[in-house]
């Protein structure tokens, strides 16, 4: 008989073409009367005429939201907030911005608002990933859920093609592992399937033509579906690997997802033959693994991470701290295994399944 548990996650998402408009009316709907704007250093000027845009119900800007959301860029924060009276938060921008607003909520409770120019997904997580000392761990809370999720496809018609592509592809690592997940349902099995096909057929188009609009909301849309099924189950050995390696490296987030996805795959391929199916059925390919890796390449992504950085001498403290703390996986996860893996996705060798030959 089939049986599961499914958490709806209770987040407000408005979805559509211009509707950062509505920004106003959703902090008076949170009864907010100073909410903060954050933003990346290089949005400053954007997150400024939100701002702008909430007159008296502006708390003003802060534009120091950086990658992996280093603890103390947070605390930094966290002063900001207390001297300038903040009652909310309003973050736009990708996972940095996010992630610093998530991990002010944490400690605040502060409502949020989302507004997301690239497709990472993690605005509609209840987590957040902080860095301190080059280590990266995961929290979890009902606190750390933004309020509402604005998605308004033309900020993204700006978001260059290499980030584009990058960023869809880490969108589709999420759903790639929430297919296998252990806490999987019939539900997130429907939006992950559909969310990697959504990406996998928007992400060549905004390649050839980066302002198509049906693209772009493609793109989106599959984004948002990825990103619920990154809040909805629990995450495996690719997510521990790619927080594991871009802390340590401070590697680019999207990118680092780009390199492992397809080698994270194969790995638990002989374990997972249903999400298999499903995963390259979703992506028109006869090998799951394999269409990933060729999808990065069509999209003209790296594929290697010693091209993001990495150094040969850092894979064994990866394999290290990859087996710190390992997350459920489908295939247990062993360090000579784990070894081999990392080293093919620092060659950028094609994906293999012979871990376990």
């Amino acid at each position: 008989m089939l049986e599961f548990v499914c958490t709806t996650l209770p987040s407000r998402v408005i979805f559509g073409h211009g509707t950062s408009a509505r920004l106003p009316e959703e902090v008076e709907r949170l009864s907010l009367r100073r909410a903060l704007v954050l933003a990346t250093p290089s949005r400053k000027s954007d997150a400024e005429r939100l701002a702008a845009a909430l007159g008296a119900r502006s708390a003003g800007v802060l534009a120091t939201a950086v990658m992996h959301t280093p603890a103390n860029v947070t605390e930094a924060a966290l002063a900001v907030v207390e001297t300038l009276g903040a009652d909310g938060l309003v973050a736009v921008g990708g996972g940095s911005t996010t992630g610093l607003s998530k991990a002010i909520a944490l400690r605040t409770d502060l409502p949020q608002i989302i507004i997301p120019t690239t497709y990472a997904g993690s605005e509609m997580t209840p987590t957040v990933g902080e860095t301190r000392d080059g280590v990266k761990t995961t929290q979890s809370s009902p606190s750390i859920l933004p309020e509402v999720v604005i998605y308004d496809v033309e900020r993204t018609l700006s978001l260059p093609v290499p980030l584009s592509a990058a960023s869809g592809m880490n969108a589709i690592a999420h759903a790639v592992e929430a297919l296998y997940a252990r806490d999987r349902n019939p539900v997130i099995l429907l939006k992950a399937e559909e969310g990697v096909r959504a990406l996998g057929q928007a992400l060549p188009g905004i390649a050839a033509n980066p302002i198509d609009w049906e693209a772009r909301a493609e793109a989106l849309y599959g984004a948002w579906l990825c990103g619920i099924c990154l809040g909805s189950v629990s995450m495996a050995i690719h997510h521990k690997l790619c927080h594991v390696i871009g802390g340590l490296f401070n590697l680019p987030h999207a990118q680092t997802h780009t390199v492992i996805l397809p080698h994270a795959t194969a790995f638990n391929a002989p374990a997972a033959p249903d999400a298999m199916l499903r995963l390259a059925r979703a992506l028109g390919a006869t090998d799951a693994a394999l269409g990933l890796y060729e999808l990065a390449g069509r999209l003209g992504c790296a594929r290697a991470l010693r091209d993001l950085g990495m150094p040969e001498s850092g894979i064994d403290q990866a394999v290290t701290l990859s087996l710190r703390n390992a997350p459920w996986n489908p295939v247990p996860i062993e360090a000579e295994a784990m070894r081999e893996l990392i080293r093919r996705a620092w060659r950028g060798d094609p994906p293999a399944s012979s871990f376990h030959s």
